[in-house]
């Protein structure tokens, strides 16, 4: 399911669920056994293998539905950094949903295997749709079998549970599954408070933003500080580091009566987010994101014609909305400026406060995941 999605089935469902952190007004998740936090967590030092120059990275989603910014995100920072390889991968032939954006992979699964026998070196696998996907589930187990470090995003950590990769281990995922990660998979020592959680070949990212420190995190352990703190500098991020405050997420009876409002007695307005060849796909993927969290807004990729084209880093994006042809928009966003990738989220932020209020730019907080003041 999209990121989305989740928070809306999370906020609308929760009279319906137990456990403290819906049974409490605003309480946070308790659950049994969790490890501590240990501060400064690092993946451990790439260590070159088959006589590469440069690490292979592979970003693999279900074509059926993928969450956008656990993809892009990761995929953006690791190939901007120019550290690694990184392939854009799916589970079967045709387009990858990544809703709501879309785009043509560089390879299935199959393909990849035959292009890299020998596996990936590191593994990027977001939340997805169908996390029990069988072709999924072996892909991954077979990849980690050849010795390849596996990296969840956000609920991505759930496909790499399934198929019995974090058994002994510790891992994180987003704030809104804890207990239910607790509660499915005991083998694993689940961790709150962590923005990333580096634990050998097991790597996993809290919520859906955690994704830029915790690949930030994967560019230190390749290329070196330096070239991790170039690029911070370069994306409008201070700091990588794995601190973080999970139990300051939480849903609350006001969001609860925002999101029923919002989904269900307010109209949807179709927003389009221009798009042309060498677009931010960091920056597109937090913009669009944010205000499909909202609840509020349908969001389109807009371009000039209706031919795929490449993102600033190499994704092949489909626009599913070409310029005075179809539906009429409501509203169009204007093109991104110099502001740094990370920053356009906090500028959607201030953009959803003063379009639909502080109640839905609190939802896309949580939603993310993101450690901005939750009002």
């Amino acid at each position: 399911m999209t990121g989305f999605t989740r928070l809306v089935l999370i906020a609308l469902a929760s009279l319906a669920l137990t456990g403290p952190s819906i049974a409490q007004e605003g309480a946070p998740v308790v659950a049994p056994a969790v490890a501590s936090v240990r501060p400064g967590e690092k993946i451990d030092t790439y260590a070159p293998r088959f006589g590469r120059t440069r690490p292979v990275i592979a970003v693999v989603g279900e074509n059926s539905g993928t969450v956008m910014s656990d993809f892009v995100l990761p995929y953006g920072v690791l190939a901007r950094s120019g550290v690694a390889e990184v392939v854009s991968v799916a589970t079967h032939a045709g387009p990858l949903h990544l809703p709501p954006l879309k785009i043509n992979p560089d390879n299935t699964v199959a393909q990849f295997d035959q292009r890299y026998p020998d596996g990936a070196d590191y593994v990027v696998v977001p939340a997805m749709a169908k996390n029990d996907d069988p072709a999924l589930l072996a892909w991954v187990g077979a990849q980690a079998a050849k010795g390849a470090t596996m990296v969840s995003i956000c609920n991505g950590s759930i496909v790499l549970a399934r198929a019995g990769l974090t058994r002994g281990h510790r891992a994180t995922g987003h704030w809104s599954t804890h207990q239910a990660r607790v509660a499915s998979y005991p083998d694993t020592v689940w961790v709150k408070n962590a923005r990333y959680v580096a634990d050998g070949k097991i790597v996993s990212s809290a919520g859906i933003s955690a994704a830029i420190p915790a690949s930030l995190a994967l560019v230190e352990a390749i290329g070196g500080t330096e070239r991790a703190q170039v690029l911070a500098t370069q994306l409008g991020v201070g700091d990588w580091s794995s601190a973080h405050d999970s139990d300051a997420f939480r849903i609350t009876f006001g969001d609860r009566v925002t999101a029923v409002t919002s989904y269900f007695l307010r109209p949807s307005q179709d927003i389009g987010i221009p798009v042309a060849p060498g677009v931010d796909e960091l920056a597109l993927s937090l913009s669009a994101d944010a205000y499909t969290a909202t609840l509020r807004a349908r969001v389109h990729a807009l371009a000039q014609s209706d031919a795929p084209l490449r993102t600033r880093n190499g994704l092949m994006l489909v626009p599913d909305m070409v310029a005075g042809q179809g539906r009429q928009l409501d509203w169009v966003l204007p093109e991104f400026d110099a502001t740094p990738s990370v920053r356009v989220l906090d500028k959607a932020l201030d953009d959803i406060t003063a379009r639909y209020g502080v109640a839905a730019a609190r939802f896309v907080v949580l939603e993310a995941e993101y450690p901005r003041q939750a009002r």
